[in-house]
Protein backbone atom coordinates (compact mmCIF):
# COMPACT_ATOMS: atom_id res chain seq x y z
CA UNK A 1 0.00 0.00 0.00
CA UNK A 2 1.28 3.76 -0.90
CA UNK A 3 1.35 5.91 1.63
CA UNK A 4 3.04 8.40 0.95
CA UNK A 5 6.57 9.62 -1.05
CA UNK A 6 8.52 10.45 2.67
CA UNK A 7 11.04 7.85 1.33
CA UNK A 8 11.97 10.69 -1.51
CA UNK A 9 11.39 13.75 0.21
CA UNK A 10 14.34 12.22 3.63
CA UNK A 11 16.60 14.39 5.03
CA UNK A 12 19.34 12.57 4.74
CA UNK A 13 18.98 12.21 0.85
CA UNK A 14 19.26 16.26 0.84
CA UNK A 15 22.88 16.02 0.14
CA UNK A 16 23.50 18.55 -2.55
CA UNK A 17 22.68 21.99 -2.66
CA UNK A 18 21.81 23.73 -5.99
CA UNK A 19 22.97 27.19 -5.77
CA UNK A 20 23.06 29.40 -9.68
CA UNK A 21 25.70 29.90 -11.82
CA UNK A 22 25.79 33.62 -10.53
CA UNK A 23 25.64 32.73 -7.02
CA UNK A 24 26.97 31.00 -3.87
CA UNK A 25 26.77 30.05 -0.14
CA UNK A 26 30.57 31.43 0.06
CA UNK A 27 30.91 34.77 1.18
CA UNK A 28 32.84 35.92 -1.78
CA UNK A 29 33.24 34.87 -5.34
CA UNK A 30 35.71 32.62 -6.99
CA UNK A 31 35.59 35.00 -10.40
CA UNK A 32 37.56 32.77 -12.36
CA UNK A 33 35.33 29.75 -11.45
CA UNK A 34 32.32 31.27 -13.63
CA UNK A 35 31.94 30.23 -16.47
CA UNK A 36 31.61 32.62 -19.76
CA UNK A 37 28.33 32.23 -21.21
CA UNK A 38 26.89 31.85 -24.85
CA UNK A 39 23.84 33.26 -24.91
CA UNK A 40 21.12 34.49 -22.87
CA UNK A 41 17.15 34.76 -23.34
CA UNK A 42 16.09 36.07 -26.41
CA UNK A 43 20.23 37.33 -26.80
CA UNK A 44 22.51 35.36 -28.81
CA UNK A 45 25.24 37.86 -28.85
CA UNK A 46 27.66 36.87 -26.21
CA UNK A 47 28.19 37.39 -22.45
CA UNK A 48 30.61 37.59 -19.68
CA UNK A 49 30.30 38.62 -16.07
CA UNK A 50 32.53 42.12 -15.14
CA UNK A 51 34.02 42.64 -12.15
CA UNK A 52 30.99 44.46 -10.59
CA UNK A 53 29.48 41.49 -9.07
CA UNK A 54 28.42 42.09 -5.44
CA UNK A 55 30.57 40.71 -2.71
CA UNK A 56 28.12 38.87 -1.23
CA UNK A 57 26.99 35.54 -2.57
CA UNK A 58 23.11 35.52 -4.63
CA UNK A 59 20.16 33.16 -3.44
CA UNK A 60 16.94 32.97 -5.70
CA UNK A 61 15.20 35.09 -3.16
CA UNK A 62 18.10 38.16 -3.53
CA UNK A 63 16.98 38.81 -7.06
CA UNK A 64 13.90 41.04 -5.98
CA UNK A 65 16.82 43.37 -4.08
CA UNK A 66 19.22 43.75 -6.73
CA UNK A 67 19.36 47.21 -8.80
CA UNK A 68 20.31 47.86 -11.71
CA UNK A 69 23.12 48.89 -10.26
CA UNK A 70 24.31 46.13 -8.46
CA UNK A 71 25.27 44.07 -11.39
CA UNK A 72 26.77 44.07 -14.70
CA UNK A 73 27.77 42.38 -17.74
CA UNK A 74 29.52 42.70 -20.65
CA UNK A 75 27.23 41.81 -24.07
CA UNK A 76 29.57 43.06 -26.99
CA UNK A 77 31.71 45.23 -24.94
CA UNK A 78 29.06 47.17 -23.93
CA UNK A 79 27.91 47.49 -20.20
CA UNK A 80 24.16 46.13 -20.26
CA UNK A 81 22.19 45.90 -16.25
CA UNK A 82 21.79 42.57 -14.49
CA UNK A 83 17.96 42.11 -14.28
CA UNK A 84 18.06 39.54 -17.92
CA UNK A 85 20.65 37.27 -15.68
CA UNK A 86 17.70 36.00 -13.65
CA UNK A 87 17.08 34.05 -16.76
CA UNK A 88 19.95 32.11 -16.66
CA UNK A 89 19.28 31.23 -12.32
CA UNK A 90 18.35 27.83 -11.54
CA UNK A 91 16.19 27.66 -8.16
CA UNK A 92 17.75 26.24 -5.14
CA UNK A 93 16.96 22.65 -4.70
CA UNK A 94 18.75 19.22 -3.19
CA UNK A 95 19.19 15.95 -4.43
CA UNK A 96 17.16 12.99 -3.40
CA UNK A 97 18.85 9.54 -3.24
CA UNK A 98 17.07 8.11 -6.67
CA UNK A 99 18.40 10.64 -9.23
CA UNK A 100 15.67 13.32 -8.73
CA UNK A 101 15.82 16.94 -7.55
CA UNK A 102 13.76 18.36 -4.43
CA UNK A 103 13.55 22.44 -5.24
CA UNK A 104 13.92 24.53 -1.77
CA UNK A 105 10.24 25.39 -0.85
CA UNK A 106 11.31 27.89 1.11
CA UNK A 107 13.49 29.86 -1.47
CA UNK A 108 11.54 30.32 -4.56
CA UNK A 109 11.18 33.90 -5.63
CA UNK A 110 7.63 35.64 -5.27
CA UNK A 111 7.22 37.01 -8.61
CA UNK A 112 5.33 34.74 -11.15
CA UNK A 113 7.47 36.33 -13.69
CA UNK A 114 11.02 35.60 -12.51
CA UNK A 115 9.90 31.93 -11.06
CA UNK A 116 8.80 31.27 -14.53
CA UNK A 117 11.86 31.99 -15.90
CA UNK A 118 14.31 30.49 -13.22
CA UNK A 119 11.65 27.12 -13.58
CA UNK A 120 12.35 26.92 -17.37
CA UNK A 121 15.71 27.52 -16.80
CA UNK A 122 16.14 24.80 -14.03
CA UNK A 123 14.29 21.98 -16.13
CA UNK A 124 16.64 22.87 -19.00
CA UNK A 125 19.49 22.65 -16.83
CA UNK A 126 18.51 19.21 -14.58
CA UNK A 127 17.93 17.93 -18.01
CA UNK A 128 21.39 18.03 -19.22
CA UNK A 129 22.75 16.99 -15.68
CA UNK A 130 20.02 14.06 -16.35
CA UNK A 131 18.23 13.91 -13.41
CA UNK A 132 15.39 12.18 -12.77
CA UNK A 133 12.51 14.12 -11.58
CA UNK A 134 11.74 17.29 -9.83
CA UNK A 135 9.50 17.24 -6.68
CA UNK A 136 8.55 21.41 -6.26
CA UNK A 137 6.02 21.77 -2.83
CA UNK A 138 4.34 25.45 -3.06
CA UNK A 139 3.12 26.37 -0.04
CA UNK A 140 -0.42 27.77 0.06
CA UNK A 141 1.04 31.70 0.23
CA UNK A 142 2.29 30.60 -2.85
CA UNK A 143 -0.47 29.13 -4.78
CA UNK A 144 -0.16 32.27 -7.72
CA UNK A 145 3.20 30.29 -8.77
CA UNK A 146 0.87 26.69 -9.31
CA UNK A 147 -0.40 27.94 -12.88
CA UNK A 148 2.89 28.92 -13.80
CA UNK A 149 4.34 25.52 -12.94
CA UNK A 150 1.18 23.62 -14.82
CA UNK A 151 1.86 25.85 -17.91
CA UNK A 152 5.25 24.57 -18.06
CA UNK A 153 4.40 20.86 -17.82
CA UNK A 154 4.33 20.06 -13.77
CA UNK A 155 1.80 17.73 -12.64
CA UNK A 156 -0.36 17.49 -9.46
CA UNK A 157 0.64 14.64 -6.59
CA UNK A 158 -1.01 15.34 -4.20
CA UNK A 159 -1.65 18.09 -2.06
CA UNK A 160 -1.96 18.97 2.03
CA UNK A 161 -3.60 21.84 4.21
CA UNK A 162 -0.52 23.91 3.80
CA UNK A 163 1.18 23.27 0.32
CA UNK A 164 0.62 21.21 -2.75
CA UNK A 165 2.91 18.91 -4.41
CA UNK A 166 3.63 19.21 -8.36
CA UNK A 167 6.24 16.72 -10.22
CA UNK A 168 7.78 16.64 -13.67
CA UNK A 169 9.05 13.63 -15.05
CA UNK A 170 12.85 14.34 -16.99
CA UNK A 171 13.58 11.37 -18.88
CA UNK A 172 11.66 10.28 -22.66
CA UNK A 173 8.78 7.75 -21.24
CA UNK A 174 6.46 6.74 -19.21
CA UNK A 175 6.99 8.47 -15.25
CA UNK A 176 8.70 6.18 -12.77
CA UNK A 177 7.18 8.55 -9.88
CA UNK A 178 5.31 6.63 -7.06
CA UNK A 179 1.95 7.71 -7.49
CA UNK A 180 -0.02 9.14 -4.72
CA UNK A 181 -1.16 7.71 -1.61
CA UNK A 182 -4.20 5.21 -2.61
CA UNK A 183 -5.81 3.95 1.02
CA UNK A 184 -7.19 5.58 4.17
CA UNK A 185 -7.02 3.05 7.08
CA UNK A 186 -9.89 3.18 9.62
CA UNK A 187 -10.44 1.17 12.66
CA UNK A 188 -13.33 -0.21 14.71
CA UNK A 189 -13.19 -1.24 18.30
CA UNK A 190 -15.41 -4.37 19.23
CA UNK A 191 -15.49 -4.12 23.27
CA UNK A 192 -16.86 -6.18 25.50
CA UNK A 193 -17.21 -6.58 29.35
CA UNK A 194 -17.63 -8.74 31.49
CA UNK A 195 -21.96 -9.26 31.47
CA UNK A 196 -21.37 -10.24 27.79
CA UNK A 197 -22.25 -6.40 26.71
CA UNK A 198 -21.12 -4.85 23.65
CA UNK A 199 -20.21 -1.40 23.52
CA UNK A 200 -22.20 0.52 20.97
CA UNK A 201 -22.72 3.89 19.60
CA UNK A 202 -25.42 5.63 17.17
CA UNK A 203 -24.02 8.23 15.31
CA UNK A 204 -25.24 11.80 14.96
CA UNK A 205 -24.19 12.31 10.92
CA UNK A 206 -25.18 9.22 9.31
CA UNK A 207 -26.85 8.23 5.60
CA UNK A 208 -30.76 7.41 6.11
CA UNK A 209 -30.28 3.69 5.93
CA UNK A 210 -28.20 3.70 9.20
CA UNK A 211 -30.89 6.03 11.47
CA UNK A 212 -31.44 3.74 14.65
CA UNK A 213 -28.62 1.11 14.08
CA UNK A 214 -26.02 0.64 16.65
CA UNK A 215 -22.86 0.04 15.89
CA UNK A 216 -19.35 -0.38 17.44
CA UNK A 217 -17.10 2.31 17.55
CA UNK A 218 -15.27 3.59 14.49
CA UNK A 219 -12.89 6.10 13.00
CA UNK A 220 -10.01 6.66 10.83
CA UNK A 221 -6.20 6.46 12.70
CA UNK A 222 -4.32 10.06 12.50
CA UNK A 223 -1.14 10.77 10.86
CA UNK A 224 1.92 8.98 11.89
CA UNK A 225 -0.92 7.02 14.06
CA UNK A 226 -0.69 3.05 14.85
CA UNK A 227 -3.37 0.87 14.34
CA UNK A 228 -3.65 -0.41 17.81
CA UNK A 229 -3.28 3.38 19.10
CA UNK A 230 -6.20 4.67 16.97
CA UNK A 231 -8.59 1.76 17.79
CA UNK A 232 -8.12 2.61 21.64
CA UNK A 233 -8.22 6.51 21.06
CA UNK A 234 -11.31 6.34 18.75
CA UNK A 235 -13.15 4.51 22.15
CA UNK A 236 -12.24 6.78 24.59
CA UNK A 237 -13.59 10.07 22.31
CA UNK A 238 -16.90 8.48 21.32
CA UNK A 239 -17.87 7.05 24.70
CA UNK A 240 -15.18 7.89 27.12
CA UNK A 241 -14.57 4.00 27.80
CA UNK A 242 -10.81 3.65 28.56
CA UNK A 243 -9.43 0.24 26.63
CA UNK A 244 -6.22 -1.94 26.48
CA UNK A 245 -5.98 -2.87 23.00
CA UNK A 246 -5.52 -7.37 22.27
CA UNK A 247 -5.94 -8.25 18.69
CA UNK A 248 -6.94 -7.38 15.21
CA UNK A 249 -9.42 -9.87 14.94
CA UNK A 250 -10.05 -9.20 10.97
CA UNK A 251 -10.03 -6.39 8.31
CA UNK A 252 -11.40 -5.14 5.26
CA UNK A 253 -10.27 -4.50 1.90
CA UNK A 254 -12.72 -1.98 -0.69
CA UNK A 255 -11.87 0.22 -3.18
CA UNK A 256 -13.28 3.09 -4.69
CA UNK A 257 -14.45 4.72 -1.55
CA UNK A 258 -13.64 8.09 -0.82
CA UNK A 259 -12.58 10.41 -3.64
CA UNK A 260 -11.66 7.29 -5.92
CA UNK A 261 -9.25 6.38 -3.31
CA UNK A 262 -9.50 2.58 -1.85
CA UNK A 263 -10.16 1.86 2.22
CA UNK A 264 -8.75 -0.50 4.88
CA UNK A 265 -10.71 -1.08 8.11
CA UNK A 266 -8.99 -3.10 10.84
CA UNK A 267 -11.56 -4.59 13.17
CA UNK A 268 -9.56 -4.85 16.83
CA UNK A 269 -10.73 -6.37 19.75
CA UNK A 270 -10.18 -4.17 23.20
CA UNK A 271 -10.77 -5.13 26.60
CA UNK A 272 -12.54 -2.77 28.41
CA UNK A 273 -10.94 -0.94 31.80
CA UNK A 274 -14.00 1.36 32.64
CA UNK A 275 -17.53 1.36 32.86
CA UNK A 276 -19.14 5.32 32.65
CA UNK A 277 -20.05 5.84 29.54
CA UNK A 278 -19.51 10.00 28.37
CA UNK A 279 -20.79 10.51 24.80
CA UNK A 280 -18.95 13.02 22.34
CA UNK A 281 -21.68 15.23 21.50
CA UNK A 282 -19.98 16.24 18.34
CA UNK A 283 -20.31 13.05 16.20
CA UNK A 284 -22.31 10.99 19.02
CA UNK A 285 -26.05 10.71 18.92
CA UNK A 286 -26.17 8.20 21.64
CA UNK A 287 -23.76 5.21 23.75
CA UNK A 288 -24.67 2.11 25.92
CA UNK A 289 -24.00 -1.36 26.87
CA UNK A 290 -25.81 -3.59 24.98
CA UNK A 291 -26.65 -7.22 25.49
CA UNK A 292 -24.59 -9.18 23.28
CA UNK A 293 -27.33 -11.49 21.48
CA UNK A 294 -29.60 -8.49 21.57
CA UNK A 295 -26.81 -6.74 18.95
CA UNK A 296 -26.01 -9.61 16.80
CA UNK A 297 -30.13 -9.83 16.44
CA UNK A 298 -30.74 -5.90 15.15
CA UNK A 299 -32.00 -6.77 11.24
CA UNK A 300 -29.23 -4.66 9.49
CA UNK A 301 -26.24 -7.15 10.86
CA UNK A 302 -28.90 -10.18 9.95
CA UNK A 303 -29.17 -9.51 6.18
CA UNK A 304 -25.81 -7.86 5.53
CA UNK A 305 -23.55 -10.92 5.51
CA UNK A 306 -20.01 -9.35 6.09
CA UNK A 307 -20.98 -7.34 9.30
CA UNK A 308 -22.45 -10.57 10.09
CA UNK A 309 -19.61 -12.73 9.22
CA UNK A 310 -17.32 -9.99 11.45
CA UNK A 311 -19.34 -10.22 14.53
CA UNK A 312 -18.95 -14.04 14.11
CA UNK A 313 -15.11 -13.76 14.09
CA UNK A 314 -15.79 -11.30 17.41
CA UNK A 315 -17.52 -14.47 19.00
CA UNK A 316 -15.39 -16.79 18.11
CA UNK A 317 -12.60 -14.91 19.46
CA UNK A 318 -14.73 -14.32 22.89
CA UNK A 319 -15.04 -18.30 23.13
CA UNK A 320 -11.52 -18.86 22.38
CA UNK A 321 -12.11 -20.41 18.91
CA UNK A 322 -10.33 -18.05 16.85
CA UNK A 323 -7.35 -16.50 17.41
CA UNK A 324 -6.67 -12.89 15.99
CA UNK A 325 -3.35 -10.72 15.14
CA UNK A 326 -1.53 -9.24 18.37
CA UNK A 327 1.07 -6.34 18.56
CA UNK A 328 4.49 -6.67 17.93
CA UNK A 329 7.32 -4.02 18.09
CA UNK A 330 10.45 -5.14 16.14
CA UNK A 331 13.69 -3.28 14.81
CA UNK A 332 13.97 -3.52 11.41
CA UNK A 333 17.51 -2.94 9.42
CA UNK A 334 15.58 -1.94 5.79
CA UNK A 335 14.84 1.52 7.19
CA UNK A 336 16.59 1.49 10.78
CA UNK A 337 13.28 2.10 12.50
CA UNK A 338 11.36 0.19 15.10
CA UNK A 339 8.17 -1.45 13.11
CA UNK A 340 4.53 -2.82 14.36
CA UNK A 341 4.25 -6.63 12.94
CA UNK A 342 1.04 -8.23 13.41
CA UNK A 343 0.76 -11.62 13.94
CA UNK A 344 -0.95 -14.01 15.95
CA UNK A 345 0.80 -16.06 18.90
CA UNK A 346 -1.15 -19.12 20.20
CA UNK A 347 -0.31 -19.47 24.15
CA UNK A 348 -0.30 -23.11 24.59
Amino acid sequence: MECSCSSLLSSNSMETIYSTQFSSFKPLFDLKSIPKLTSFKGISAKASYDTCVPKKGLSSIDEQQLGAADLVYHVNGKINPSFLTRDLRILDGFDDEYGGVIVDSERLPANPNVFASMLRFSVSHWKAKEKKAIWLKLPVEKSDLVPVAVKQGFEYHHAEKGYVMLTYWLPEGPSMLPANASHQVGVGGFVVNDKNEVLVVQEKHCAPSFVGLWKIPTGFIDESEEIYAGAVREVKEETGIDTEFLEVVAFRHVHNVAFEKSDLFFICMLKPLSTRIIVDGHEIQAAKWMPLIEFVEQPFIQQDSMFKKVIDICIARLGGCYCGLSVHQLPSRFDGKISTLYYNCIDN
